[in-house]
């Protein structure tokens, strides 16, 4: 890994590490809640089903791991890998709470899975591949992870297409958003990282067009609120 995405992940890492007890809070104020709306869109195109197995990649708290569990039941199987221990005790404490015991949280690097191929029907990511070192090995991994005819998902933070609309998304981003941090979680450095993690970021074209470069196929792009969120899935070949 070169010293420049080193350095990222180190920085990201202790990003998510400090501002995990208030994780939930900041992503429903941030969002104005959307983020429940824009999961609750993603899952009903996944369609999961009993007794299915996924793999949610940078889990975070735990918030869609729990939906996935939800929906696979007790005798399914949903891995949360994260490289925050912080953020994976919250989720823990979660899962205990709901007596979700087909969850399993993992300590690990998106960038290196530490699953054999082909073993899950969902590798899923969700606002967490604009922080990653390299976007293209995570997806790799995701895509090797599954099975074939597997699907690989991400719900992610993109960049309205309608130019006013872009505007004022960009200085509620760059100017409101740090302040909210500052105000509700004392953290204005951690939360000044949002927007410059989508500068650079492949909008909703380009990251579909990645999806295709690392192999996935029938690959479906929809854009939600504007363009404000996007939903990416491809799917393993099964040849």
């Amino acid at each position: 890994m070169s010293s420049q995405k080193e350095d990222k992940e180190k920085f990201v890492h202790q990003v998510f590490e400090s501002v995990a007890p208030k994780y939930d809070l900041m992503n429903s104020l941030l969002s104005f809640r959307r983020h429940k709306a824009w999961r609750a869109f993603t899952m009903k195109k996944m369609n999961v089903q009993e007794k299915q197995t996924a793999i949610d990649v940078c889990c975070g708290t735990g918030d869609w791991t729990i939906s996935i569990a939800q929906k696979v039941g007790e005798n399914g199987q949903v891995i949360g890998l994260d490289f925050s221990q912080n953020m994976l005790e919250v989720g823990e404490q979660k899962r205990s709470n709901q007596g979700l015991n087909q969850i399993k949280f993992v300590h690990g690097n998106a960038m290196d899975l530490p699953y054999e191929s082909d073993r899950f029907d969902y590798a899923t990511i969700g606002f967490a591949l604009r922080n990653v070192p390299d976007i293209k090995q995570v997806l790799r991994e995701m895509g090797r992870v599954v099975k074939p005819g597997g699907m690989v998902v991400s719900l992610e933070l993109s960049q309205p297409v309608w130019p006013p609309f872009r505007a004022l998304y960009f200085f509620y981003f760059n100017r409101i958003l740090p302040l909210m941090g500052k105000l509700f979680a004392n953290r204005y450095e951690q939360y000044s990282w949002l927007p410059e993690s989508l500068k650079g970021f492949p909008d909703s074209k380009e990251l579909a067009a990645i999806f295709e470069e690392v192999g996935l196929t029938r690959v479906e792009t929809y854009l939600l609120m504007g363009g404000i969120a996007a939903l990416h899935i491809g799917y393993k070949s099964e040849v």
